[in-house]
C-alpha cells in the first residue's frame, strides 16, 4: 500500500514511525514549512515530523498551503494509495481528498462522533469524561465527519495532564492505524457512518477558555489545571501578576471564592465550592516551579485574592 503522510506536532510522530517500521512504503512526507522560534524570531525550527520523515531517508514536502498547483501536481505524480492524516494543521479541500486511490484517513484522538475539532484530549479532561480513545476515520468534507474505520477506547485517569494524555493517545492512534491499513488492504473492515446527532465538538483552547473563574466547584478548575498542563496553563491574576497553576487538588475548605487560605508549605485557593491546592505555579516571566519555593520566596501570602 502506497502511502502519502500529513502531519506537523510531536503527536503525529508514532503514527510515522509505525508506518515505517510495519512495512508500508511510505513515498512522502507532508508537513508545515519550518517556523521561526524563540525571542529573536531568527531561527527557523522544523516541525518535530521533518525531523522524524529525515531521520528515516523519507522524502518531506513543505508546502505553505496544500492547494498549492506544485503540490497538487507533485501528489498526482506519486500515485499514493491512501493518504494518512494525523494533525497536520490545514484542512483539506475535497480536490486534495480526491487523489489517493482509496482516499484520506485520519487519527483522531476522541471516540468519534465525541469530541470533534481541534482540541479533543484536552476537551474530555475539563468535563469529566471518564472514557476517551483514537478513531481512525476516512476524511470528508466536514470537521471529523467522516465514516469510522476502527476504534480503540481509553480509560482517563484522574488527575492526568493533556500532555500525558495526548502522547498515550498517540501511541494507541498508532497501534490502531496499523490495525485500521492491514484490516482495510484485506477489505476486512467496513466504513460505518458517524451518528450526527451524537456529535460534541471541541474548539481551539482561547486565553478565556484558559482562565480561572474561582466561582466554580474546586473540581472544574482542577481539571482546568490538568486540561491545560503543559500548554496552554490555567491562569488567573494575583494583584497585577498573572500566575498559571499546575496539578491541582480539591480539598474541603470554604472561603471566598479566590481567597487564599494557606501559603505555608502549600498553596491552598478557596473555590465557589470546597477549595484547590495548587502543586506549581508560573509566574509570569519566570520558570515553572514548585508552589512551597513560591511561597518561600514570598510570592504569595494567606488573606490575598486571586481574580
Amino acid at each position: 500500500m502506497v502511502v502519502v503522510f500529513f502531519g506537523t506536532p510531536e503527536f503525529a510522530v508514532p503514527s510515522l514511525g509505525a508506518l515505517v517500521g510495519e512495512g508500508f512504503d511510505v513515498r512522502a512526507v507532508v508537513t508545515q514549512p519550518d517556523r521561526p522560534q524563540g525571542r529573536s524570531r531568527s531561527t527557523a525550527v522544523p516541525p518535530p515530523v521533518k525531523i522524524a520523515a529525515e531521520a528515516e531517508g523519507l522524502e518531506v514536502l513543505q508546502p505553505e498551503r496544500p492547494t498549492d498547483p506544485e503540490f497538487m501536481h507533485r501528489l498526482r505524480a506519486l500515485s499514493p494509495d491512501v493518504g494518512v492524516v494525523v494533525a497536520y494543521g490545514h484542512i483539506l479541500k475535497p480536490e486534495l481528498l480526491a487523489i489517493p486511490r482509496r482516499g484520506m484517513v485520519n487519527v483522531h484522538p476522541s471516540l468519534l462522533p465525541e469530541w470533534r475539532g481541534a482540541a479533543p484530549v484536552e476537551w474530555a479532561i475539563l468535563t469529566g469524561d471518564e472514557t476517551t480513545g483514537v478513531t481512525i476515520m476516512q476524511l470528508d468534507e466536514g470537521m471529523d465527519s467522516g465514516p469510522i474505520l476502527h476504534q480503540l477506547p481509553h480509560h482517563i485517569e484522574p488527575g492526568i495532564t493533556g500532555g500525558d494524555l495526548s502522547a498515550h493517545l498517540a501511541e494507541m492512534g498508532a497501534q490502531a492505524l496499523i490495525e485500521a491499513l492491514a484490516l482495510w488492504e484485506q477489505d476486512g473492515l467496513k466504513l460505518v457512518p458517524q451518528d450526527h446527532t451524537r456529535a460534541t465538538h471541541a474548539p481551539k483552547l482561547t486565553r478565556e477558555i484558559a482562565r480561572v473563574d474561582w466561582s466554580k466547584p474546586a473540581i472544574a478548575i482542577a481539571r482546568q489545571t490538568w486540561a491545560l498542563d503543559p500548554k496552554p496553563g490555567a491562569w488567573a491574576t494575583l494583584g497585577t501578576v498573572e500566575v498559571k497553576l499546575f496539578g491541582g487538588h480539591v480539598v474541603e475548605r470554604e472561603g471566598q471564592p479566590g481567597e487564599v487560605l494557606k501559603a505555608d508549605g502549600g498553596l491552598l485557593i478557596a473555590c465557589g465550592e470546597q477549595a484547590l491546592e495548587v502543586d506549581e505555579v508560573q509566574p509570569a516571566g519566570k520558570d515553572r516551579m514548585r508552589a512551597a519555593d513560591w511561597i518561600r520566596g514570598r510570592g504569595v501570602g494567606a488573606g490575598q485574592q486571586f481574580t
